[in-house]
């Protein structure tokens, strides 16, 4: 079944559209919890949470992408679990790695200024992760977006895992020099 006729499945209010979305994008959903969380029990819970998250969404939203749409519910959703756990000083997983990585790119946006910031470093980033090369953009995502090890990134794409920390070290710079160039670092 394709995303439109899920989708559709949605706004009718049909609970095969629960069916149909976990047929289909189940083990990405997974995989996208179970990269920031690292607890099968926890993934499988933000999975199902992200189902009810799509229910409740759908409507009003009619998404062009069903898998981008999902995957961004399943991190948001794993993200606060993550927060939630490693505030009592539990977690780990390769949120925190790739946090610490990005740290020295992205403004506290605990603040007025900050928030502002922040906009506008979204709207640098979008247009810097548009320039990239296509492998170094999916490379970029996986690691910082669905938090993908580095390990795991080589394997996908035949790639040494020396060869992807170079190449994201890279772009970190990269990103790091647009940002200062648009005086947002």
């Amino acid at each position: 079944m394709d995303d439109s006729q899920i989708v559709e499945l949605y706004w009718q209010r049909s609970e095969q559209a629960i069916s149909e979305t976990e047929e289909k994008y189940g083990g990405y959903c997974y995989s996208v919890a179970y990269n920031v969380l690292s607890s099968r029990e926890d993934a499988q819970e933000c999975v199902n949470d992200t189902y009810l998250a799509a229910w409740d969404n759908l409507p009003p939203h009619r998404p062009a992408c069903l898998g981008s749409f999902l995957g961004k519910l399943t991190r948001r959703i794993s993200i606060s679990r993550w927060r939630r756990s490693s505030s009592q000083k539990r977690g780990g997983g390769q949120v925190l790695l790739a946090l610490e990585e990005l740290d020295g790119c992205v403004a506290d946006p605990r603040d007025v200024e900050g928030t502002f910031q922040l906009k506008q470093t979204v709207r640098c980033l979008n247009r810097f992760l548009a320039a990239l090369p296509k492998t170094e953009r999916d490379v970029f995502l996986r690691r910082y977006f669905l938090l993908d090890g580095v390990k795991d990134i080589a394997e996908s794409f035949g790639f040494t895992e020396s060869k992807v920390k170079s190449m994201l070290l890279r772009t970190r710079t990269r990103l790091r020099t647009a940002l200062e160039k648009e005086e947002l670092q």
